[in-house]
């Protein structure tokens, strides 16, 4: 047990020393160590947090009133329940984003909180945003190269090797698989994403009920945690989220711009990004949001899709990965484009130990590792095609918004790639647990020059290998 806690605290990039310091404790328990992750993120200039927030985990069984004068020490509030549904479903105290008066630190704020008997812990609530960069049909081109394999022709060996199962038959259409993207909204009426769009299968549309109970009126293609409210696409600043489900699941076939690794695939949003990017109470509400969807209404969701990151440390939000570990989703997430080892420098939440995370890297169309990439013999799992990514992208002309399609750079495009592969295994292997799925995926990885002691698997992602 403790080799096994050892490692998952290895995989979150800390040193053997607080390693050895937590290692009595399971991944989710809150560890001696954790404060000092948190600490080592404020430090850190690169991560930030919504000034005068904090998220605040009380122990299980905490009174209303133990709740109410811990924080009115501090003169704080309790602003939003951060749970999904009327429950938590892994048994913990109740987690609430909590607003400080002005004056008072989120540091200083931390420290007078974690010394109350009632607390579990507080945290910042951390801002990721994305990781993709813009340059500017696609496949017979010669442009979508990260789809291509050795025999396909366009051809090219270091690309995902989709068009071969393509040729084999395997365009993810044998058993209905469900990819959340957590990230901003995606276009549903995009050509290449309308016959995908994933649905809620407990909800009505348009009745204004909350029909499945799990708090979100009228949720039928997903919620946005950033605005509150069921419109996945807003037509301004959801491009990036349309990009990357186009990797995934733009219909392949039909004669019209790309092809996503899997042709057919149920694609559900979970947006929280937003223009100032997104923050860690939203994160989790996404992450628990399709969990709940999972485990309540039963749909095949077996992974989401997570191209973002810049956060610091959040037991909070390792905790809401592991109930979604609990449920088999996968959550498939870019390393970062800092071009840093993510060993020594973590890279939340792609760092986070939990079991269910692959964390991916980028290459470019030559096999070398992308300049912007991050890595890490063991905090980074897999490379896949990041660089001059052709997708699906809204354009905006004369006030109106159009469907087209661009060029992105960044991790934020190798990922999708991944949570493709998920879903095609998926679609074949009816019933495979996430564990059995990550294994085939880093079980087929091709070994990579460029990506030799920079992964875990050595090697890039190989969707005709399983």
């Amino acid at each position: 047990m403790i080799k096994r806690q050892l490692r998952h605290l290895h995989r979150a990039g800390l040193t053997l020393a607080l390693a050895t310091l937590a290692a009595a404790l399971p991944l989710s328990a809150h560890a001696q160590g954790r404060p000092d992750l948190v600490a080592a993120s404020l430090k850190d200039s690169t991560k930030t947090h919504v000034p005068g927030e904090l998220l605040v985990q009380f122990k299980p069984g905490a009174s209303d009133a133990a709740k109410d004068n811990a924080l009115a020490g501090l003169g704080a509030r309790i602003h939003d329940d951060i749970r999904m549904g009327h429950q938590r479903l892994d048994g913990k105290g109740d987690l609430h984003l909590v607003r400080l008066p002005v004056g008072l630190t989120v540091a200083a704020a931390m420290r007078g909180l974690e010394r109350d008997a009632s607390v579990d812990f507080a945290e910042p609530n951390w801002v990721y945003r994305h990781s993709a960069t813009s340059n500017d049909l696609y496949y017979e081109n010669g442009s979508l190269w990260g789809m291509y394999g050795d025999a396909s022709s366009p051809a090219n060996g270091f690309g995902s090797q989709a068009a071969e199962a393509w040729t084999r038959g395997n365009t993810c259409g044998q058993t209905p698989v469900y990819i959340g993207i957590i990230d901003e909204g995606y276009m549903t009426s995009h050509p290449d994403l309308a016959l995908n769009v994933g649905t809620n299968p407990g909800e009505v549309a348009g009745n204004g009920i909350d029909d499945d109970g799990n708090g979100y009126v009228d949720d039928v293609n997903g919620w946005d945690f950033d605005g509150n409210n069921n419109s996945v696409f807003d037509g301004v600043g959801d491009d990036h989220g349309t990009h990357v489900s186009g990797t995934i699941g733009a219909t392949g076939g039909n004669g019209v711009g790309v092809a996503g690794v899997c042709w057919s695939v149920k694609l559900i949003s979970a947006k929280f990004l937003g223009s100032q990017g997104g923050t860690t109470a939203n994160a989790i509400k996404a992450v628990d949001y399709l969990t709940d969807l999972k485990t309540r209404h039963s749909i095949n969701l077996v992974a989401s899709n997570n191209s973002w990151g810049g956060g610091g440390f959040s037991l909070a939000l390792a905790d809401a990965i592991e109930r979604a570990n609990t449920a088999n989703i996968l959550f498939i997430a870019a390393a970062g484009n800092d071009g840093v080892n993510n060993d020594t420098s973590p890279h939340y939440p792609s760092s986070y130990g939990n079991a269910n995370i692959i964390a991916v890297a980028s290459i470019t169309s030559s096999g070398a590792l992308s300049s912007f990439s991050n890595y890490g013999a063991s905090t980074v799992d897999i490379g896949a095609p990041g660089s001059g990514i052709w997708s699906t992208v809204p354009v905006r002309k004369k006030g109106k918004v159009a469907a087209s399609y661009a060029s992105y750079s960044g991790t934020s495009m190798a990922t999708p790639h991944v949570s493709g592969a998920a879903a095609m295994y998926a679609s074949t292997h009816s019933g495979a647990t996430a564990a059995q799925i990550k294994a085939a995926i880093l079980g087929a990885a091709i070994p990579t020059a460029s990506l030799a002691g920079k992964t875990v698997t050595g090697g890039r992602l190989n969707v005709s290998g399983f």
